[in-house]
């Protein structure tokens, strides 16, 4: 798989776009339909028979449909989407918290399915497939050579719980081919990517997005770290486009006290709905501290809004996104569905966090990219805040609505002297894969190293970030790596720390040097 550099903003805008529809608050009901009550709905449908009946030339009606709702829904809010039957699948999934199939995490490397990391406890790690195997065939159908969109192939290893696949695997390391049997299993998608003590009282916490399982995983890490002699915690809510709202709610619901406000919304008729936190919470004491940035999004600014309003932490970053409002899906019997905006959520004190979209949904996300246009990521007093918007916690801190969460100790973007697509280069998906192929190369160099002699080689040379310069510089000249070295560095000894240990060996590279864990630890 090629990817083209030079739309790396791009991709990253899409992602976070996708990202962010995710996020909201998704209240699943059956019961919803659009219903043919007036006369306008009615033209609507009666041209479609119109169509469908008389037009001259064969149409797919479906798709006429289907381009009608999504022009309907873009003249309301950015985040009103219609998702067609087959996107439908994915995000249920990625939302649901799991999946059957075979666990690996894959790279289309030159056509060909390579295994960038059997998961732990997987079917097929159990069955000993191992990370840079090639999977050429699954049940005696070719996977190599096909350009096979990734949905098609992942549609070819999953599967119903326990059923069996055989998979005919190439092992560079030992030139040959393998068979594997295997059943197929289920296999979790975490939304808690670590939990991990920075020292002997500091507990760290990383939140992804907010699925069905976010809140028992968060609970799962919080209990065992307290266990390991926790006093402080820190919620790391960065790139985090949401999710499930509850899920956001049963969270703070563990932060805060008793009776304490968490979060309450407004739909258009005026109703209010407010949720208070009870009586279970597990850290309601102690240190807290929440790391928020520019892509943190809609039930991330949940957590981190009540947090701040009831005066229970500090809140460390900079600007989130600023998404106040709350969705609800409805299905279609195609399969299909939209998320329709019903509501607006408001933080403890009574602010709405949502940024204006009155220009439209193309410059609604832009926004984030002219935060570096303005200084706003390297300077706290770059900032644009309305006095009008200005609100008080119960403690009388000044905090402010109108488009996100302002953080109480602002932190700047580590690539000060970097281009713009520096800044997100190195948390896409390129690194992972430079690293692949770079080990793919030379995985014996690392075999049998323990973690602290795999950091110990890593340090002590420039050889991987001068190849990757020279990689970026080939396909997009302008960008200069060499003025942030030590961050790029870190990225790629993290992403090789991840291939070779784990995911968590990622954060423990990742987070020695983090300017924003630095400063809380210090303070």
């Amino acid at each position: 798989m090629k990817i083209n550099l030079k739309y790396i903003p791009v991709y990253i805008a899409i992602i976070l776009s996708i990202g962010i529809f995710i996020g909201g608050f998704l209240n699943f009901s059956s019961q919803n339909q659009f219903l043919v009550t007036n006369n306008s709905k009615a033209k609507l449908n009666k041209l479609i028979d119109f169509i469908d009946n008389e037009y001259v030339d064969e149409l797919n009606t479906d798709s006429i449909v289907n381009k009608t709702v999504d022009n309907i829904l873009s003249q309301l809010d950015p985040h009103s989407i219609y998702i067609p039957p087959s996107e439908q699948v994915v995000a249920a999934e990625n939302m649901k918290g799991d999946f059957v199939g075979i666990g690996v995490r894959f790279y289309i490397y030159k056509d060909t399915v390579a295994v960038i990391q059997p998961l732990e406890n997987g079917p097929s790690a159990k069955a000993g497939i191992k990370a840079g195997d090639r999977i050429l065939y699954a049940d005696g159908i070719k996977l190599f050579g096909r350009k096979l969109p990734n949905d098609s192939l992942s549609a070819r290893l999953k599967g119903e719980e326990g059923s069996q696949v055989k998979l005919t695997v190439y092992r560079k390391s030992e030139k040959k081919k393998i068979e594997f049997k295997l059943k197929r299993g289920v296999i979790p998608l975490k939304s808690v990517d670590a939990g991990l003590m920075l020292n002997s009282a500091t507990a760290y916490i990383k939140i992804n997005r907010f699925a069905e399982t976010t809140y028992e995983e968060f609970k799962s890490n919080l209990v065992r770290l307290k266990k390991q002699g926790a006093h402080s915690l820190i919620i790391d809510l960065r790139d985090n486009g949401g999710g499930y709202m509850e899920e956001a709610i049963a969270i703070a619901d563990e932060l805060l006290s008793d009776k304490q406000l968490i979060v309450f919304t407004k739909n258009k008729n005026g109703r209010i709905e407010k949720t208070y936190a009870t009586k279970k919470g597990d850290f309601e004491k102690g240190k807290l501290v929440v790391l928020i940035n520019e892509n943190s999004a809609s039930a991330s600014e949940i957590l981190a809004g009540a947090v701040q309003d009831n005066d229970r932490g500090t809140i460390v970053g900079r600007r989130s996104f600023g998404k106040g409002l709350v969705q609800r899906e409805m299905d279609f019997a195609d399969g299909s569905a939209v998320r329709l905006t019903v509501a607006r959520y408001y933080t403890p004190t009574g602010r709405s966090i949502q940024k204006p979209y009155f220009k439209g949904t193309e410059q609604y996300f832009k926004e984030s990219e002219l935060r570096f246009k303005n200084g706003e990521l390297y300077d706290k007093d770059s900032i644009k805040v309305a006095d009008s918007l200005k609100f008080k916690t119960p403690k009388g801190k000044i905090v402010y609505g109108g488009g996100g969460i302002v953080p109480d100790v602002f932190v700047p973007i580590e690539f000060e002297n970097a281009d713009e697509a520096a800044v997100y280069l190195m948390e896409s998906g390129i690194v992972g894969n430079f690293v692949f192929e770079q080990l793919d190369k030379k995985r014996n160099d690392f075999k049998g190293l323990s973690f602290e002699q795999f950091l110990k080689k890593m340090n002590a040379t420039d050889e991987y970030f001068n190849v990757f310069e020279k990689f970026i510089s080939k396909h997009v000249p302008g960008i200069q790596l060499g003025k942030s070295k030590s961050v790029v560095k870190r990225y790629i000894n993290a992403e090789f720390a991840r291939q070779l240990y784990g995911n968590q060996a990622y954060y423990d590279v990742v987070l020695k040097h983090d300017k924003m864990i630095k400063i809380v630890l210090n303070k």
